[in-house]
């Protein structure tokens, strides 16, 4: 049976490819909505680069809604120096003609959950978490409805990648972060531990594009454009590939290794803030609430994602 999955997301290179790894696999899982936040970049252009997606993937009639243009209590935070200035470099994208939703994302999240049976629908986040901490904070009657959270977000023994203590996602909203993560869903987490086990090879961007499709064409030149920060940052092979370890997780969760710990996030300190405090060996007596991955077959996570884009 398909799983029912909404996507929140700040496209972003490495959204793309978990947007597109959705889309490409519709056997598996049906794709109610986009839902799209301040994050990498400004909301008008991860809303316009979700558009285009969908559009790319010839999936113009999954929706599209743009959400929060702020996190709940902090000034924006983005990352055009990792992304470059559209969030999408490395794309020649075109204006999408995909229309944008009237309805506002949350609004169209608590909407879909409360309309929908319990344990039901799969909330893939990719990026900071305002829009759903907003709306479990506005309608807290729509937990129930919620199957799993699967999210990007975290980091633990490798530390952060916005401070030494933060990764992205949670740093631009702790405090929605926290209210998800506390929410008492089942919730599976792809922190930074995973991620940077999933490094790009060479060769497997060259496949993309030597699938001479649109798809291929689009997605090697994002990625040789995004990983070029990371390589540079971490001195690696390859850049590492977050978002897209969300989907490869419904579909394939053999992928991942991982461990079921209690997980909570600092909201108080300029020192530490949005880092994410894993009780890895039990040392508190702090309910476990999320399991974190920590192992990744990468070679098996690329063969499906190229696998997968071949088809769009």
């Amino acid at each position: 049976m398909k799983r029912k999955i909404i996507i929140d997301t700040d496209p972003g290179q490495d959204d793309a490819l978990a947007i597109l790894l959705a889309l490409a696999s519709p056997e598996e899982l049906n794709v109610l909505g986009i839902v799209t936040v301040a994050g990498n970049v400004p909301l008008p252009l991860t809303t316009r680069n979700a558009r285009a997606l969908v559009e790319l993937a010839n999936r113009p009639e999954v929706p599209v809604f743009a959400g929060c243009p702020r996190p709940l209590m902090r000034n924006l935070v983005t990352a055009e120096h990792v992304h470059g200035k559209t969030g999408l470099d490395g794309w020649d994208m075109p204006e999408p003609s995909v229309a944008l939703q009237w309805e506002h994302g949350v609004d169209w999240l608590i909407e879909t959950l409360r309309q929908a049976e319990d344990d039901s629908i799969t909330l893939c986040t990719l990026a900071p978490l305002t829009n759903v901490g907003m709306a479990f904070a506005k309608a807290p009657d729509i937990l129930p409805k919620i199957r799993e959270i699967v999210t990007m977000g975290g980091g633990y023994f490798v530390g952060g990648n916005v401070t030494p203590a933060a990764e992205f996602n949670v740093y631009v909203d702790p405090h929605a972060a926290q209210t998800v993560f506390s929410c008492g869903r089942p919730l599976t987490v792809m922190p930074l531990d995973v991620t940077h086990q999933a490094l790009m090879p060479k060769t497997w961007i060259q496949s993309l594009r030597e699938l001479g499709t649109p798809v291929g064409d689009a997605t090697s030149g994002m990625l040789s454009f995004f990983e070029r920060y990371d390589v540079k940052k971490y001195g690696s092979t390859g850049g590492p590939l977050h978002d897209p370890t969300v989907i490869a997780y419904l579909l394939k969760p053999e992928l991942f290794e991982g461990k079921l710990v209690n997980l909570t996030v600092e909201t108080q300190s300029d020192l530490t803030m949005g880092m994410t405090v894993l009780d890895w060996w039990g040392v508190t007596k702090r309910k476990p609430n999320a399991t974190v991955m920590n192992k990744i077959d990468s070679e098996a996570f690329f063969a499906l994602l190229l696998e997968r884009l071949s088809k769009l």
